[in-house]
């Protein structure tokens, strides 16, 4: 039996950054190599990014991709790192000929063994996941390749993320042909309510590998999907071993024990992958010698966060992203006095200090007294950049050349809000955020080129009733990541009175809409469960109500379509997750 000890580079790399990603491998090997590791796992497609979407399309991008590869494995070697083994991950071509239906330039979604200067094998994703946020079929080509490289004795098996998710595949091939330890690269995008499905996975995974098996995840927000880290080893019975932390990078070292000494010759087998598809392994020798005995690190299993933390979390890390990556050094935003602007506001703070949050309190003819103390109040507590531009002057200045009443009234006072919101963005180079919820996203409950106007959108994927709750959980809690400092930064005024637009005189949210309580419900079987009507009737729901929020949704999907992204927290985010025709005839009945 032996020894290894594994670096999980569990890392947060930007899109297309190649060179940056590269620098990101050169210093965390040589962390790795400081603690003295014998192996360096990086994430799937770790210098390129993930997803990469249309730009593995692009010749050019693939190109750059493989090259990149190339060069990291020589520079590894030049900077005296060579001796360490490293898989990372990185788009690459499959070779085949054109054809009609297939990926242009056929990319796969690759993972190679670095070792002394030598890109020494690559594998690719087997199984491509067209669900959900995915649709790896319109990018890549299937591989069908799973190399075995032997390392202090031991085999090695190297699997790609989705392989690990599919019945069939590298998984069942590396149980037939025997190996100490699986590898696993991933990119697997957060959602609450998950439950340990991972863990799960991992466990069940290594039972039928018959080994252990090192599952190392992504962290980091990418436009609307968030990477929570999570990275999980599990030994071969499934036992959990170590695990990393949630929404932070992090270089976890784990030292495994008792791992099988093989002795089966190189060269290629073919084997059936259980799924109709034949899969060739690749065996492969880079040292017979088991490593001398040490006295292994302690492992490390971090706690997992619950379910408010992890989701507050989750925004606050899809924001610093967003405004880190795409190179903004502000945000600015309107600040109500309501619930929904507060919990923005204080994400942003949370995300990059209160001293490059921008606010403008922006009141009405309708606004209340208390709109405007409650936002003076919540900029008072977290310190951030505040300035009052009265709007009641330039809506009159509309409502002199052009006559409006009813909605076209109170939706004016939306467009002149965004309109100055984006001017501000203009001048300054602010990123302008919007501050709507799932709720009122879902029925519509927004206007066009006003509240909805911005360039990202923190809570766009948050029911209105979890505002109200990760509201309360941030005036309770703190965390080292957060970089605003204040206690309890939200005023409990906002959170505790009754939702307005304010856009009239008395009106309130339930003027137009049912209780939160109610809709939040009713909307998650709709809209997260896809019940039709007869079955959202059948679990409880009002029929008339289900009727008329049907239409509300449905009707609602050209302003979705216009929105900006926002973070994905639910197992059905309105976006990459949810499709749906603008143009369409189809409606809910609520008869049989």
């Amino acid at each position: 039996m032996a020894q290894l000890r594994i670096a999980l580079a569990q890392t947060n790399p930007t899109v297309g950054d190649l060179a940056a990603n590269a620098d990101q491998l050169i210093a965390w090997t040589r962390d790795a190599a400081e603690r003295g590791a014998h192996l360096v796992v990086f994430t799937e497609m770790f210098l390129t990014g993930y997803p990469v979407e249309d730009l593995v399309l692009r010749t050019s991008f693939v190109d750059a991709s493989i090259r990149t590869l190339e060069e990291v494995a020589r520079r590894l070697e030049r900077e005296g790192l060579g001796d360490l083994p490293v898989v990372a991950g990185y788009v690459d071509r499959a070779g085949l000929a054109p054809r009609v239906g297939q990926p242009k330039g056929a990319p796969l979604d690759a993972a190679a063994l670095l070792y002394k200067g030598e890109v020494v094998t690559r594998t690719a994703k087997h199984h491509l996941p067209n669900y959900g946020v995915f649709d790896e079929y319109r990018y890549f080509v299937r591989g069908d390749r799973l190399p075995i490289f032997r390392l202090h004795g031991v085999d090695v098996a190297i699997a790609v993320c989705e392989d690990l998710w599919q019945e069939g595949g590298p998984v069942s091939v590396v149980g037939q042909a025997g190996a100490g330890l699986l590898i696993a690269p991933n990119a697997s995008p957060y959602e609450k309510e998950k439950d340990d499905v991972r863990l799960e996975l991992c466990a069940r995974r290594a039972r039928e590998a018959g080994c252990g098996l090192v599952y190392v995840n992504q962290v980091g927000g990418q436009d609307e999907l968030v990477f929570d880290g999570d990275s999980i080893v599990v030994d071969g019975s499934g036992e959990l071993v170590a695990r990393a932390g949630q929404f932070r990078e992090e270089l976890l070292v784990v030292d495994l024990d008792d791992l099988p000494v093989s002795d089966t010759a190189p060269g290629t087998y073919p084997y059936d992958a259980g799924d109709g598809s034949t899969i060739t392994v690749e065996r492969l020798v880079l040292s017979e010698e088991p490593v001398a005995p040490y006295a292994p690190e302690p492992a490390r299993v971090a706690e997992r966060l619950d379910l408010h933390a992890e989701v507050y979390a989750a925004l606050v890390l899809a924001v610093r992203d967003y405004v880190r990556k795409n190179g903004f050094r502000s945000i600015i935003l309107a600040l109500s006095g309501g619930i929904d602007s507060a919990l923005t506001a204080t994400i942003a703070s949370d995300a990059i200090g209160p001293e490059r949050v921008h606010v403008v309190l922006m009141p009405s003819r309708y606004s209340s007294d208390h709109s405007v103390t409650d936002a003076e109040e919540l900029v008072r507590r977290q310190g951030v950049n505040a300035q009052m531009v009265p709007i009641a002057n330039v809506v009159d200045a509309f409502e002199k050349e052009i006559e409006l009443s009813g909605l076209a009234a109170e939706n004016l006072q939306a467009r002149v809000r965004g309109m100055i919101l984006m001017g501000l963005s203009n001048q300054h180079g602010h990123l302008v955020l919007t501050t709507g919820n799932k709720s009122e996203l879902a029925t519509g409950y927004s206007t066009l080129y006003g509240d909805s106007a911005g360039g990202f959108a923190p809570i766009k994927d948050v029911p209105k009733t979890m505002v109200w709750e990760l509201s309360r959980w941030r005036n309770t809690h703190t965390d080292p990541q957060f970089l605003l400092t204040a206690e309890r930064p939200i005023p409990e005024n906002s959170i505790t009175k009754e939702p307005s637009a304010e856009l009239r005189p008395g009106q309130r949210d339930t003027d137009s809409l049912p209780p939160y309580e109610v809709l939040d419900r009713l909307l998650d079987d709709y809209v997260e469960k896809d019940m039709g009507s007869q079955e959202l009737i059948a679990a409880g729901h009002d029929p008339e109500l289900v009727t008329r929020m049907i239409r509300l949704v449905d009707l609602a999907e050209y302003k979705r379509r216009q929105y900006p992204p926002g973070p994905k927290i639910t197992p059905k985010n309105f976006g990459r997750d949810r499709r749906l025709p603008i143009t369409n005839r189809w409606r809910e009945s609520t008869t049989p």
